[in-house]
């Protein structure tokens, strides 16, 4: 029986809530933005259809209130909500209770979201399905012998994990017995902190694994696709920076036994709507089950791309109770697609976010070239969320090309204000490893251990003031021949400011 979706409200902001709202547009389907003090000038705000205050500007106050966003469901009369990413996305009480209030959650049942929420149990459920999965045990209690056993009998390095929550919170890679217990506190505290839950489990640390995902999509009348991988090793701190698809290094035989793998694992568990499924792969191309997110993924895009799915439409498709409308002989992937995640942060602080208002905002275009931004130039980056500013997605029919246009696209970006992570992502596209595919989830702290590498947004901003002083300064200038007064104009200060390292001219022409 299919549900009337009429109008959504979206329980999130920035790039994601702009991304669901032209969704929206797409299906005729009315949109309603939800904003706290310090976003209500928005671009999601702005481009939704009706928005609705929800509070004070940290998100506990606002966005996580699940009274707040529940009671603007009802005054607005949404027969749905979306929770993006983040936030409420992966929270089954919100689920369950958006269920009880005759309100359609796009996602997964609460029952599939706390199964799948707790890694412990997302393991069992892994294991029963027949899926492998990485060495490991569980932590009960306070006894610490014990604990230091099981992981003597997995073997060190461990990394110990939170059983509940993600984003790389809760977890610690411990390289030794020594140094097992403060690795233990520390992940446990970090945990409880981030989640209410403190419950941790160990895991065998395997050494230079790629991470890749499969993006699923299953229906509520027992049809389930996988729609390919994503390489997603590229990270810092356990957060995806750069992803691409297909990965590099995975053969069609590959790609079909974890495929299958991510679908077995789906219909163990009952899965509804879009979901991905994680994997370690080690360098063997032996892979091991990691984990599912039972929401859309931040790097969505990448698939959409290859394949020409619209993720979102068809997670509201079977929101309404609808059929999928593709079969798995019918994805394929074309070409090649990369996603840089443009942070407002300090690369040479550490990363430190960077806050302020965009004073110059141009963003990238032209041929496979797409942005996924929430802000838009005069916008305030505020301290009280996740600093991304957008996702930079380009195309290419093969990597070489996704990869020159990626470089290109970059190369476009204008942002000043806040510090970014633009430069960084250049750099890495000019990496010998990056370029060779030579990929792990150790790559940046073994290629940038200090962060080593041009910030060119800076370049970019030194250079074009050069550039402007240059220019001034040539046609300004006269020199005297013959007794009279010639202007003297050689090549204009634009083109004669330029990066060396690439030929890249400060609005001139080559």
């Amino acid at each position: 029986m299919n549900n009337e979706i009429r109008k959504i409200l979206i329980a999130n902001r920035g790039e994601i809530a702009v991304r669901i709202i032209r969704a929206c547009r797409d299906l005729g389907i009315t949109s309603v933005a939800v904003f706290s003090d310090c976003d209500k000038t928005a671009y999601h705000v702005r481009m939704a259809d009706e928005a609705y205050h929800i509070g004070p500007s940290p998100s506990t106050e606002s966005y996580l209130v699940h009274d707040k966003i529940i009671g603007v469901a009802g005054k607005s009369g949404a027969d749905a909500i979306h929770p993006g990413y983040g936030f409420l996305a992966e929270n089954a009480a919100f689920a369950q209770r958006c269920t009880d209030e005759g309100i359609t959650f796009i996602g997964p049942t609460a029952e599939t979201i706390a199964l799948l929420g707790d890694k412990l149990q997302a393991r069992a459920a892994a294991r029963e399905a027949g899926l492998p999965v990485v060495p490991g045990d569980t932590i009960e209690g306070d006894n610490l012998d014990q604990a230091l056993k099981k992981a003597r009998k997995v073997g060190f390095p461990v990394l110990v994990k939170a059983a509940a929550g993600g984003g790389g919170k809760g977890m610690r890679v411990v390289e030794s017995p020594d140094d097992f217990e403060e690795g233990l506190k520390r992940a446990s505290s970090e945990a409880a902190s981030a989640f209410g839950d403190g419950r941790v489990f160990i895991e065998r640390y395997l050494k230079r694994p790629r991470h890749i995902e499969i993006q699923i999509l299953c229906d509520r009348h027992g049809n389930c696709i996988q729609l390919g991988e994503r390489e997603c090793s590229i990270q810092r701190r356990h957060q995806k920076v750069i992803e691409e698809s297909p990965s590099p290094v995975v053969t069609p035989e590959l790609r079909r036994r974890m495929g299958e793998a991510a679908v077995k694992i789906a219909g163990k568990t009952n899965y509804v709507g879009a979901g991905t499924v994680e994997f370690m792969v080690d360098q063997d191309l032996s892979f091991y089950f990691l984990e599912v997110n039972t929401r859309l993924q931040v790097e969505h895009p990448v698939t959409e791309m290859v394949t020409g799915i619209d993720l979102v439409r068809e997670q509201i498709g079977v929101a309404r109770g609808e059929r999928l409308r593709y079969r798995q002989e019918d994805i394929a992937l074309n070409g090649h697609a990369i996603e840089c995640r443009i942070y407002a942060e300090d690369p040479e602080n550490g990363f430190m976010p960077s806050t302020g208002m965009l004073k110059n905002y141009r963003i990238p275009a032209g041929p496979g070239v797409r942005v996924d931004s929430g802000v838009v130039i005069f916008n305030e980056i505020p301290i009280f969320y996740d600093p991304m500013i957008a996702k930079l997605v380009v195309w290419g029919k093969d990597r070489t090309e996704a990869i020159n246009r990626t470089r290109r696209a970059l190369d476009e970006y204008r942002v000043s204000g806040p510090k970014t992570t633009i430069g960084f992502h250049r750099a890495v596209m000019d990496n010998a490893k990056f370029l060779a595919g030579d990929l792990s989830t150790s790559f940046l702290t073994e290629e940038y251990p200090d962060n080593r590498y041009t910030d060119m947004t800076d370049d970019l901003r030194e250079g074009a003031a050069i550039a402007a002083a240059l220019d001034k300064f040539t046609r300004e200038r006269k020199i005297t021949t013959g007794g009279h007064d010639v202007a003297h104009q050689p090549i204009s200060g634009w083109l004669m400011c330029y990066r060396r390292d690439n030929l890249r001219y400060f609005g001139g022409s080559r």
